[in-house]
């Protein structure tokens, strides 16, 4: 089952069970794959929609820290639970050890020696880590093996 699918199935399921948070975060997910098949008139495969949450959950960590810093708990609860529904569509996250791994692999793939080379890296490592890692820390440890 496609993740599109999967989570229109999570909104039937949500409506029928009267979940009215979760199904809130649901509905906006999936306005946001709507909102990008519009724009771009495409219709969204698994890695596009992976593409969409990565966004969504990068959006939703930005937010919190802020309501946490302007004393909003409130909101920073709302970002936190819109952040959990979203991550459970996303696939396992490596571990530092295994993401270590990647970097390396690529960088050797890719023969990179110095900093200029860290876009053929990173053109390699986006696929292969969509969902899987946080790229702003994928960047810092290719940035520091190139540089070291």
């Amino acid at each position: 089952m496609s993740l599109k699918t999967r989570i229109q199935e999570d909104i039937k399921s949500a409506m029928k069970a009267r979940e009215g948070d979760r199904l809130g975060a649901l509905r906006l997910i999936a306005a946001a794959i709507k909102q990008r098949e519009v724009d771009e008139r495409i219709d969204m495969q698994d890695a596009d929609v992976l593409t969409v949450l990565e966004k969504m959950v990068k959006q939703r960590r930005e937010s919190i820290s802020q309501f946490d810093a302007a004393g909003r708990q409130d909101l920073a609860d709302k970002e936190r639970f819109e952040l959990s529904v979203i991550g459970a569509y996303l696939p396992e996250p490596l571990d530092a050890a295994s993401l270590a791994a990647e970097v390396t692999a690529a960088i050797a793939e890719a023969g990179a020696t110095s900093a200029r080379d860290m876009g053929a890296v990173m053109a390699l490592l986006r696929p292969r880590l969509l969902g899987r890692a946080d790229m702003a820390v994928v960047s810092q440890q290719v940035k520091a093996l190139l540089a070291g």
